[in-house]
C-alpha cells in the first residue's frame, strides 16, 4: 500500500515538510539499534469533524515510553493533540492511522542514551490491520520478550522486531497470525494484538505483568463492564484455548479482529453470535459518536 505520496504532508521537529523531501541520519542509534519509541492512534470520521481516539491516553504512553528508555520528550500531551489534529487537517484525513514516532537520528553508535530527540508524526489512510475474516491463528515458537530483560510496558520500535519474526514464521506455515506464550509457558498476546477468549458467558485475558496493555484492551474491558460481562484477567494456559467458545484480538491496528480457529480447533460459537461481536458494534459507536475533543 502507498502509505504517502507528492502531497503528504508531515510534522519534523516543529517543521511541516512534505513526505517525499524528508530525510534521516544514517549512523543514529534508532536506524542501527531500534532504540526509539512510537504510538499507533485512530482518528475517525463523526459528525462534527475527525475525532482523535483517547488522543491523552496514547500520548501519555509515549511519554510513558520515553521515559522508560530515557528517550527525552519536551512536548506535552496538549500539544502532541494540537499538532496531530492539525496533520490530520493539513492532509484533508478523517478516517485516518496516526502513527507518532520519537527517535533519535544524530550519529551515535554509541550504547549510552542520547540527550536529543526528533519527534515524527505521519497518518495516512489504513483498513483494518488483520482484515474483517476469520483469523486462524497458530502457537508461535518464540516467546514473548521477558519483563526482566525489557521495560515491555513501553512500546519500543526495537520489541517489534519479535513481533515480525513470530507473525511471518506463523505466515510461513499457513497460518494468518502467531500466538504467543511468555517464558513460564502462559499465553501473553500476537504480534501487534491482545488477545481475549469467551467461555460460559465471560471474557477471559492474559494479566498485564507480560503484555503490552492496549488501550484497545481497555476499552473493550471498560464496554463489557458497562454491560455486566464479567471479564477475568488472569493467566492462560494453551490448552485452555482448545475449550474456547469464541476468541478474538484487539489493538489499534487491527480494532477487534475475530479468530475462527486455533491450531486445528475451530471455535464453536459463530464470530456474529459472540461477545466479541457485541463489545465491536460497542466500540464502533463509542469511537464515531464522541464529542469532538478541544484543539489548541
Amino acid at each position: 500500500m502507498a502509505y504517502f505520496d507528492e502531497n503528504t504532508l508531515i510534522y519534523h521537529d516543529g517543521q511541516w515538510l512534505e513526505a517525499t523531501a524528508a530525510v534521516t541520519g544514517l549512523y543514529s542509534q534508532s536506524l542501527h539499534y531500534g532504540y526509539a519509541v512510537f504510538e499507533g492512534i485512530r482518528a475517525y470520521a463523526t459528525e462534527s469533524g475527525p475525532l482523535i481516539f483517547k488522543a491523552e491516553a496514547h500520548y501519555r504512553r509515549l511519554q510513558h515510553s520515553a521515559a522508560r528508555l530515557h528517550i527525552p520528550c519536551k512536548y506535552s500531551v496538549e500539544e502532541l493533540t494540537a499538532i496531530t489534529y492539525t496533520l490530520l487537517e493539513k492532509n484533508k484525513l478523517s478516517d485516518a492511522y496516526i502513527r507518532p514516532l520519537l527517535y533519535v537520528r544524530m550519529p551515535n553508535m554509541g550504547l549510552k542514551p542520547s540527550a536529543e530527540a526528533n519527534l515524527l508524526i505521519v497518518a495516512w489512510q489504513w483498513g483494518k490491520y488483520l482484515g474483517d475474516k476469520l483469523l486462524h491463528m497458530t502457537l508461535s515458537p518464540y516467546e514473548r520478550p521477558n519483563p526482566k530483560a525489557f521495560h515491555i510496558d513501553a512500546k519500543a520500535s526495537g520489541h517489534y522486531v519479535n513481533s515480525i519474526t513470530a507473525s511471518f514464521e506463523a505466515q510461513q506455515r499457513g497460518f494468518d497470525e502467531a500466538l504467543l506464550l511468555d517464558a513460564q509457558g502462559f499465553v501473553a498476546e500476537a504480534p501487534g494484538a491482545n488477545f481475549f477468549m469467551e467461555k460460559d458467558g465471560r471474557l477471559l485475558t492474559p494479566t498485564t505483568d507480560n503484555i503490552l496493555n492496549g488501550i484497545t484492551r481497555q476499552t473493550i474491558i471498560e464496554l463489557a463492564q458497562q454491560r455486566n460481562i464479567p471479564v477475568e484477567e488472569c493467566r492462560i494456559r494453551p490448552e485452555e484455548i482448545l475449550q474456547a467458545d469464541s476468541a478474538f484480538l484487539t489493538g489499534t491496528a487491527a480494532e477487534i479482529a475475530p479468530i475462527g480457529a486455533f491450531e486445528n480447533y475451530t471455535f464453536p460459537k459463530s464470530f456474529d453470535q459472540s461477545l466479541g461481536a457485541v463489545l465491536y458494534a460497542d466500540f464502533l459507536q463509542l469511537v464515531r459518536q464522541q464529542p469532538q475533543m478541544q484543539t489548541i
